[in-house]
């Protein structure tokens, strides 16, 4: 579901007439052949597409222009081949809406000792470029990103995979639509904020729905949709009805299967890509939705509980940028605070995206103690092991801040007989007493998104081509 359309970056490099022809006809040879390597490098996730040799501030000006009114394009990517005076590149790099990596590299490698003569030199002077081209972005202010090494080498183009994957979301951030089914949980202060202002920032549109709207859309489905979805997650998950009467199991799973489609169906009808809910607003349905939720948060759609939509769009931005892979609407749930043992569980009631499950995910129905509805069906799972990011936006009023850590994502310690949920484990690398500290210091809330996926410095590109408030806890 996540739809990304075929986005490109274009590739620009810069040098001046003073070489003479001769010299940028090798120029635009050498960047030539870096577009051409670097997409058959099979490492970039998204196309670099040579636009051209940029020697005149006019030039630079056309071309970054063109750059915002293409939507096919997520990005520019600029090379200093030789010396290109920065002042060229003001008004054009003043007028860029889009994300920005200066690559600061070199044609070649090494440096030919035996052979090196003031041709060369004139040829081949990144390394004086850069500087002068890096000033300048320093001097507007810019929140580029500086990737720095040689463009042959895999860990460098890793980095500006990362970097793509970072400037598309972006990109998608200001097509991110939230519906909101009823508002947010009563008296709550974190999960509450500005959504013209978060409209202005980030692009995402949050917009209201009563219930019963939603009401509506599934008391449409068929139940051959239903026999034919139920057929297909017997296929993928375990169905366990456990003490449930057979028919009373079977009657709550496809009932979660009814608003999986009715949910779907009205995202998708009206142009959302996420969307909350509420368990204190759940007029006309049977059940809060658990097992629906986490079958779409699996396809791709954001979700945040209690009607918490920043972290519904934050979930469907990280997606994106983490092409859905392992990437999860997650809570501080409870702690463990023996020494040696120290950690987070991470869990909810019921909507964790089954992405981050090391096992097979079991169907399960039982009471919920909460929103007073039937007894929900849902995921229930054990997390996973390795490095991983937790991240949260806050709003301040006078800013938006994101804040997030690296933590190390483990499973739980033992099994949770009389909490069948799903369950992540986790443990802050800066330590849990430092790391949730500084955390509660700076106003993160209890809902997060979870990640085996993204990287820290991906977190905080994203936030820099925001002009966001990054709060790095180490």
């Amino acid at each position: 579901m996540l739809n990304i359309p075929d986005y490109k970056f274009l590739f620009i490099t810069g040098s001046q007439h003073l070489y003479g022809e001769e010299q940028l006809k090798s120029v635009e040879k050498d960047a030539k052949d870096m577009v051409d390597k670097l997409n058959a490098s099979g490492n970039l996730p998204y196309p670099v597409e040579f636009k051209l040799v940029a020697t005149t501030a006019e030039s630079i000006t056309e071309t970054m222009k063109a750059a915002n009114n293409d939507d096919t394009v997520a990005g520019v990517i600029t090379w200093m081949h030789t010396f290109s005076p920065a002042k060229n590149w003001i008004r054009g790099t003043q007028l860029l809406q889009k994300p920005l990596l200066h690559l600061a590299t070199q044609y070649l490698n090494n440096i030919p000792y035996d052979t090196i003569d003031f041709d060369y030199m004139n040829l081949n002077q990144s390394a004086h470029g850069d500087r002068e081209y890096g000033f300048i972005n320093a001097r507007l202010r810019l929140n580029n990103k500086v990737i720095y090494g040689f463009w042959g080498d895999k860990e460098v183009q890793e980095e500006i995979a990362r970097w793509e994957d970072a400037a598309v979301a972006y990109n998608e951030s200001f097509k991110i639509k939230v519906a909101s089914f009823g508002d947010k949980m009563r008296n709550v202060a974190v999960t509450d904020g500005d959504k013209v202002e978060a409209q202005i920032q980030f692009g995402w549109t949050v917009d209201y729905f009563a219930v019963g709207d939603l009401v509506a859309e599934i008391d449409k489905v068929s139940d051959a949709d239903i026999d034919a979805k139920y057929a297909e997650i017997a296929k993928t998950y375990k169905l366990v009805e456990g003490d449930n009467d057979p028919a009373t199991y079977k009657e709550h799973v496809r009932e979660q299967l009814r608003q999986y489609f009715g949910i779907k169906r009205f995202l998708d009808n009206n142009g959302y890509n996420a969307y909350t809910d509420n368990f204190e607003d759940l007029y006309g349905l049977k059940q809060l939705p658990g097992l629906a939720t986490q079958l779409l948060m699996a396809e791709g759609y954001g979700f945040g509980a209690e009607g918490d939509w920043k972290s519904a769009a934050l979930g469907r931005l990280l997606k994106i940028m983490a092409h859905n892979d392992r990437t999860a609407f997650m809570e501080d749930y409870t702690l463990d605070l023996r020494k040696g043992h120290e950690a987070i569980l991470g869990s909810h009631m019921l909507e964790v995206d089954p992405t981050i499950a090391s096992d097979t995910p079991r169907v399960e129905v039982h009471p919920l103690d909460i929103g007073d509805k039937e007894d929900p069906a849902r995921l229930v799972f054990t997390g996973s092991e390795g490095d991983a990011v937790d991240v949260t936006i806050s709003d301040f009023g006078d800013e938006f801040r994101m804040i997030a850590y690296e933590v190390s994502g483990n499973k739980p310690e033992a099994e949770t007989p009389h909490l069948p949920v799903a369950k992540q484990l986790w443990t802050p690398k800066a330590g849990l007493k430092k790391g949730a500290t500084e955390w509660i210091q700076n106003g993160g809330g209890h809902h997060t998104i979870f990640s085996f996926t993204l990287t820290i410095e991906q977190l905080e590109d994203l936030a820099k081509m925001f002009g966001l408030k990054f709060v790095n806890i180490i």
